[in-house]
């Protein structure tokens, strides 16, 4: 009989207060493993890296990529922040320097070449012979992705592919799959040939894996919160696996790191130092609700739209009077969150700003949609002129009073359209997103002219 151990991480997201003491585990555990001649792996399945953390911002995330060569990862797979918030350029140059596989089945150029840094599978072949074969994918948010300059083929299309490829190649089949837990559930349930599927993207957390009909699902949360491992057990006579249990472990509850506070410490301050040149002087200081008006005019501008929308909570803090560094930029807007226009009619619009008086917003948590924030904050407008007379309440755009059926182009942050705070923006068929800018570098823009 021989034991298998895959060890793997998700969504860390460069919370890297926990990845000392992962990484420590890992290699006990590779040590332990290795000493009684088991096979071990060491997987991350996405999501890796966020632009939030001014190590990863300095870096364009390849200083992520350093850290997981450092680890001796086996594979990886990309989430949607390597893949829609990197620039083109900085995705197709993240993993030059890797040594570890890149797994990637559903993911090429625009002109349906794959990159040569990626591949779709890899088969891993233990020291007594078994192999392995491990696939790829990542979350199918394509129009995303071709604003970008690539291109997603349909995760499921390109698993069917790929399965068809390792058929009789394989004793054992490992799906990296950054698609989310539904999708996760879907895929044991159609191909009942893949034995683990290591999932991510939704962040959920399976405690001991979930077993659909042959698929051991596992998954281990968000931020290093929790590190996963499998292990299977393989008889290699009879070709057949004998058991295959998944579980996590709580990083709180694991030992102090050697040196971690200084190894987090030196990340956060190697990333401000690479970021500290200065971007403009103000000779007043900001307050925050201020930044925030300046940014929707700026958004306004910049999408070329009728109305701009976005919640105060997006900008975290004031800024000082004097030398303002990108550094300070990210501070106090971290979040990787994109401009994006929407088409509604009037009568949608004139919903979405009478929705906009609630109080409730300035109180309403948030996580996640790619906001790095705590509270929503209370929402404001540009390009609209509110009129009251007694009890009714009317609006102008542009000068002229709102029309019910005219169609207005509104301009807001992309997360109004992926989570469901207003149902028409929601509903909205007409989208256009603008990428690679995130809402901070049109911050910066605006307080240069100011």
């Amino acid at each position: 009989m021989e034991n298998i151990h895959i060890y793997h991480t998700n969504d860390l997201h460069s919370h890297f207060e926990n990845w000392p003491r992962i990484t420590e585990l890992f290699r006990k555990r590779k040590q332990w493993h290795t000493d009684a001649g088991d096979a071990v792996f060491l997987f991350d399945i996405g999501d890796h890296l966020d632009l939030s953390h001014p190590y990863t911002e300095a870096t364009q995330g390849r200083g992520n990529a350093s850290l997981l060569e450092t680890e001796q990862f086996d594979a990886v797979t990309i989430g949607n922040n390597e893949g829609i918030t990197l620039p083109f350029d900085a995705l197709d140059h993240l993993y030059d320097h890797a040594t570890y596989d890149v797994i990637v089945a559903n993911l090429f150029y625009a002109n349906g070449a794959r990159p040569d840094w990626c591949i779709p599978h890899k088969i891993y072949v233990t020291d007594q012979g078994t192999r392995i074969g491990v696939i790829g994918l990542t979350a199918y948010f394509h129009t995303l992705y071709e604003l970008l300059g690539w291109k997603l083929s349909v995760p499921f299309q390109a698993l069917r592919e790929q399965l068809a490829l390792l058929q009789g190649k394989t004793d054992i089949i490992v799906v990296l799959s950054h698609l989310g837990i539904n999708d996760d559930e879907q895929m044991a349930e159609i191909f009942p040939e893949i034995d683990i599927i290591l999932g991510a993207h939704t962040h959920h957390i399976l405690h001991q894996g979930k077993l659909i009909k042959n698929s051991l699902l596992a998954a281990a949360g968000k931020y290093g919160q929790y590190a996963g491992h499998i292990e299977i057990q393989y008889d290699p006579a009879t070709k057949k696996v004998l058991d295959k249990r998944a579980e996590v472990y709580d990083t709180n509850k694991l030992p102090l790191a050697n040196n971690e506070e200084e190894y987090i410490e030196n990340l956060y301050l190697e990333g401000k130092k690479a970021l500290s040149e200065e971007v403009l002087s103000l000779n007043k200081p900001l307050p925050k609700q201020e930044i925030a008006q300046l940014l929707c005019d700026a958004v306004l501008t910049w999408c070329n739209a009728d109305v701009s929308i976005l919640n105060e909570g997006l900008i975290l803090d004031d800024l000082n009077k004097g030398s303002v560094s990108f550094y300070d930029l990210l501070s106090i807007c971290p979040h990787p969150i994109n401009p994006c226009t929407v088409i509604l009619t009037g009568a949608e619009l004139k919903e979405v700003l009478t929705d906009m008086k609630r109080e409730s917003w300035e109180t309403l948590p948030v996580k996640g949609l790619g906001f790095r924030g705590t509270l929503m904050g209370k929402m404001i407008s540009k390009g609209v002129q509110t009129e009251v007379e007694g009890q009714i309440t009317s609006y102008r755009i542009n000068g002229q009073k709102l029309n019910p059926k005219t169609r207005y182009t509104v301009a807001i942050p992309d997360m109004f359209t992926f989570g469901d705070f207003f149902p028409s923006i929601y509903r909205a068929t007409e989208k256009q997103y603008f990428l690679p800018e995130f809402m901070r570098n049109i911050l910066a823009e605006a307080l240069k002219r100011t």
